[in-house]
């Protein structure tokens, strides 16, 4: 009798340790589907988005300020559209706006940073922002490194 009431205590232990591991992964990797507050769609037009998921943070000032909730290629420009997910809170960017493809850390996870301008109008839902730095990818570097290396003998 004792033994069985221990071996229930401990195990209704580990699940709840397991629960509460499961939800603090969730939370930092972003993956919650916690939404408190109202939010706008805007695109940004990028030439190349190696690297860069959905889910990805937005951020601004190194303030996250919304979500990547899409990419798609356009046909039409030959370029990548990424869908931009922002919180009403935010709705302060300029129409002039620039977004820019940056790496969290040498090899970390990609994510947009935006920078506002100086245009009194703002952007609104189904905007696009055409000001782009588009990603920079780590082996093309490599490889134009290691060209202008064997050129320069």
């Amino acid at each position: 009798m004792y033994s069985r009431r221990l071996e229930i205590s401990v195990g209704g232990f580990v699940l709840f340790g397991a629960l509460c591991l499961a939800f603090l992964a969730l939370e930092v990797s972003g993956l919650a589907q916690t939404r408190s507050t109202e939010t706008y769609q805007i695109s940004a037009r990028f030439d190349n988005v190696a690297g860069l998921t959905a889910r990805a943070k937005v951020s601004a000032a190194g303030v996250t300020v919304g979500r990547v909730i899409g990419i798609r290629y356009d046909d039409k420009t030959a370029a990548a559209l990424v869908d931009i997910e922002i919180n009403d809170q935010f709705a302060t960017f300029s129409a002039d706006t620039s977004a820019s493809i940056f790496t969290a850390g040498l090899l970390g996870e990609k994510y947009i940073g935006l920078a506002t301008g100086a245009d009194t109008v703002f952007l609104k839902d189904g905007d696009v922002i055409y000001d782009t730095q588009s990603s920079i990818v780590l082996e093309e570097l490599i490889g134009k490194f290691l060209l202008n290396m064997g050129s320069n003998k």
